[in-house]
């Protein structure tokens, strides 16, 4: 079995124009994780980054918000995946997802970027697909052209509450994924998603 995961990624981009939009979902699921156990997310430059080693549930983990733009996110993960010599399958990157409703969360691990420039950039400076993603569904806007505008604005208040308890249900089975119980932990949310 695969040791579990030492480093959790959200995805996201930099500065208070963006800060709310559901573009940054990602970077919202770390910021919450850090807040649950009074971690301090800090600059690192040398991570391109907010970063913060936290304790949850008694696993040691590192958290990480790269402070690139999103089309160049995979610089700061792979910064500090080498500094730390974190293989990439001990790595769960959070990010919007448009291919989900909006309040679904779905684990997966491997696949292709689907568009989505973060996960392109990761795949690209990693050199593999193979980490595990928590695919965070912010919904589609119905027409491809309208995906870049519709990612880049703040999601509807009844929208963004939908979210924020789908990643509570998502913080639920983290004990999990630190252990490296990844078929249970899938099994849990996915089944908690079709309630």
């Amino acid at each position: 079995m695969s040791s579990g995961i030492l480093l959790i990624v959200g995805l996201g981009n930099p500065g208070a124009e963006y800060e709310q939009t559901r573009h940054n979902a990602g970077a919202w699921f770390v910021e919450g994780l850090a807040q649950d156990v009074n971690a301090t997310m800090r600059p690192a430059i040398k991570f391109h980054g907010l970063h913060s080693t936290a304790k949850l549930h008694g696993h040691d983990c590192h958290l990480l918000i790269p402070t690139t733009f999103m089309n160049l996110s995979g610089q700061s993960v792979q910064a500090l995946a080498s500094y730390y010599k974190i293989k990439p399958e001990n790595i769960l990157v959070a990010h919007d997802e448009i291919d989900l409703p909006v309040g679904d969360i779905k684990l997966k691990f491997d696949g292709g970027h689907g568009g989505h420039n973060g996960l392109r950039d990761m795949i690209r400076h990693l050199n593999t697909n193979k980490f595990y993603r928590l695919r965070i569904g912010v919904g589609h806007p119905g027409n491809s052209k309208l995906v870049e505008n519709y990612v880049l604005n703040p999601p509807k208040k009844s929208e963004r509450d939908m979210i924020d308890n789908a990643m509570h249900d998502a913080e639920s089975v983290i004990p999990l994924m630190l252990q490296g119980d990844f078929q249970k932990a899938m099994q849990a949310l996915h089944t908690k998603n079709e309630k």
